[in-house]
């Protein structure tokens, strides 16, 4: 039996697809994670592994191949299309393209679930309608057509359409995909919020392990042998992370905290200046392949100061001096001398 504590919970579960008179083609086996209410999840893995076939299996859009499924201690197999709508609401990776409908009449198609057959809504489903677009700030364009906003207002619309559905699970797959870097980072504190105010499960897919790493409660990565489960910060310590690029030029610095790539050591060099100013300069300086170290002895330095005209890196090696006002004046003498 599973555990009642957990929202969502599998046990040997094996996912891939089924044709009508031929054996299912699996896609991946042995998948046992579990997730309580308020976890915020990022599934990250390579491109291919079964990430998205994953979340349809999760979310009850197609059937497992093997192994079990159990969303609040009941398998998601014994509920019924319409119980289900109520537990688990899903966000696909396309982009929603409506012509004449409003954000407003979009959002509302999350209420479908609770009410009549005739689809209409009372006092209470408008009210949580207003309160969904309001969550996710979108007061302002109710009343406007969705191919009139942006992509990200659009994805703000789709999560609107899951907050009024008021599941206890919501699936997205990718929600980010075709974002720029700010609305990536509005969507993800978005659903981060979404997991903690009203005590949600939200399981997303995502390329951006950055964000994973700094939004997400728990990671579950695929790789080709199993899935790890763990906080971020756990899966770090552990090394685990650096498995999805064990066959690549990119690395997780576990001092830095961040990824890089792979690169041959220029030669060795020494940076002297305040902190902030140290920290970028020494990163652009590991991004051109130098080693930056502390020894007094080696004969190239850079000192970054700040004067009445702003930042001047100074650049020495031996008896000869340079100064430059930006690092990438200073970058392109490093990699034309």
């Amino acid at each position: 039996m599973p555990d009642q504590e957990y929202i969502i919970s599998t046990t040997n579960l094996e996912i891939g697809y089924t044709a009508s008179g031929k054996h299912g083609k699996s896609v991946y086996q042995n998948i046992n994670v579990k997730a309580r209410a308020g976890d915020l999840i990022a599934l990250i893995g390579p491109n291919g592994i079964g990430k998205s076939t994953f979340l349809r299996t999760i979310a009850g859009l197609q059937k497992a191949l093997a192994g079990n499924v159990f969303l609040h201690s009941r398998e998601i197999k014994d509920y019924t299309r319409h119980e289900l709508a109520k537990r688990v609401s899903f966000v696909s990776t396309e982009v929603v393209r409506v012509n004449n409908m409003k954000v407003y009449d979009l959002v509302a198609l999350g209420r479908f679930p609770h009410t009549n057959w005739l689809g209409n809504l009372k006092e209470h489903d408008k009210k949580l309608v207003e309160k969904a677009i309001e969550g996710v700030g979108l007061n302002d364009l109710a009343d406007k057509y969705i191919n009139e906003i942006s992509d990200g207002e659009r994805q703000r619309a789709m999560i609107a359409r899951t907050l009024a559905q008021d599941t206890d699970m919501v699936v997205l797959d990718e929600p980010t995909a075709f974002l720029d870097i700010s609305n990536k980072h509005e969507i993800i504190h978005l659903l981060n919020g979404l997991s903690k105010n009203r005590n949600k499960t939200v399981i997303f897919t995502t390329h951006d392990l950055n964000i994973a790493i700094h939004e997400a409660d728990l990671i579950w990565l695929m790789l080709p042998q199993e899935i790890s489960e763990g906080a971020p910060e756990d899966l770090i310590l552990k090394g685990i992370l650096n498995e999805i690029f064990e066959n690549s030029g990119i690395y997780f610095d576990i001092e830095k905290g961040d990824f890089k790539k792979r690169k041959e050591i220029v030669e060795k060099i020494r940076l002297e200046g305040n902190s902030t100013e140290y920290v970028w300069t020494k990163k652009a300086l590991e991004r051109l392949g130098y080693s930056v170290v502390t020894d007094q002895n080696i004969s190239s330095s850079i000192e970054v100061e700040k004067n009445n005209s702003g930042l001047i890196w100074t650049y020495q090696k031996n008896e000869t001096k340079h100064q430059f006002k930006s690092i990438y004046e200073l970058s392109l003498y490093l990699q034309t001398h």
